[in-house]
């Protein structure tokens, strides 16, 4: 089952993952931690932790997708509806960000979008 995508092109698919990635980025500066460290370039929000790893929310226009890559492990959001969806499993990439990021830092962090 392929989940329907809101956007019918390329430039309103950047304007609002541009608008996503500077949410994000605000929300994963304001957690009280110095284990973390974010930074937003053109259209990709990367986290490095304190350990060395990194979290990496990166938008691809040819699929109009924000794919996450954690842990060694991939994700692959499609904004369906008005929400980020996990195109395989329909997970919210909210809950899916919160629980990888209250894990990495042992601490309840809840994104929002």
């Amino acid at each position: 089952m392929s989940l329907p995508n809101d956007f019918n092109d390329d430039g309103e698919f950047r304007r609002v993952v541009k608008g996503v990635l500077n949410d994000l980025l605000e929300q994963a500066d304001d957690i009280d931690s110095d284990e973390h460290d974010p930074s937003l370039t053109d259209g990709n929000l990367k986290v490095t932790f304190e350990d060395g790893s990194t979290f990496v929310l990166s938008q691809q226009p040819p699929t109009r997708e924000l794919w996450l890559s954690a842990n060694f492990t991939a994700w692959h959001f499609v904004r369906s509806g008005g929400v980020w969806l996990e195109r395989d499993n329909s997970d919210p990439l909210t809950d899916v960000l919160s629980s990888l990021f209250s894990e990495k830092l042992n601490m309840d962090i809840r994104f929002t979008l």
